[in-house]
């Protein structure tokens, strides 16, 4: 199957894959450069991701915390896309959305994991929010 639709969700799954390994460079240079003490409050049995966030310094647990947000709303994303597909109604004004929704989520990334300040944080993800409300609708409505 052919749907032009299906792109944006491409990228965006492969932008998340990139921000993955940003996270994994990031987080081992970041340990690597911890104190022994600090080391040994890591090596204990069960220690785990959010573990890290006490001892990271905040602009590594930025990019982490930007990855678990691309496993979280997207996936909305990408049943919408899939549903649209399906239903042969990606057409423009759909895939004008989801390019939309994903250009704005891939921003809302870099600026998350590097500036991260709230107010344009919030407007890029507000902004990508309403472009998903509307594929969500219109796959509901390509499905009724």
């Amino acid at each position: 199957m052919q749907s032009p639709i299906l792109a944006p969700a491409a990228i965006l799954a492969l932008w998340s894959m990139v921000v993955l390994i940003w996270v994994t460079v990031t987080r081992f240079a970041a340990i690597a450069r911890l104190n022994k003490d600090q080391l040994r409050t890591l090596s204990k049995a069960g220690t785990r991701g959010p573990d890290l966030e006490r001892v990271l310094p905040e602009s590594v647990n930025w990019k982490s915390h930007n990855y678990t947000h691309l496993m979280e709303q997207p996936t909305v994303f990408y049943a919408a896309v899939v549903i649209l597909a399906l239903a042969d109604a990606g057409g423009e004004v759909n895939t004008a959305l989801a390019w939309s929704y994903t250009a704005l989520r891939v921003l809302h990334s870099i600026w998350q994991a590097t500036v991260n300040k709230l107010p344009v944080r919030m407007l890029l993800f507000t902004t990508s929010s309403l472009c998903l409300i509307a594929l969500a609708i219109n796959a509901a409505r390509a499905t009724l």
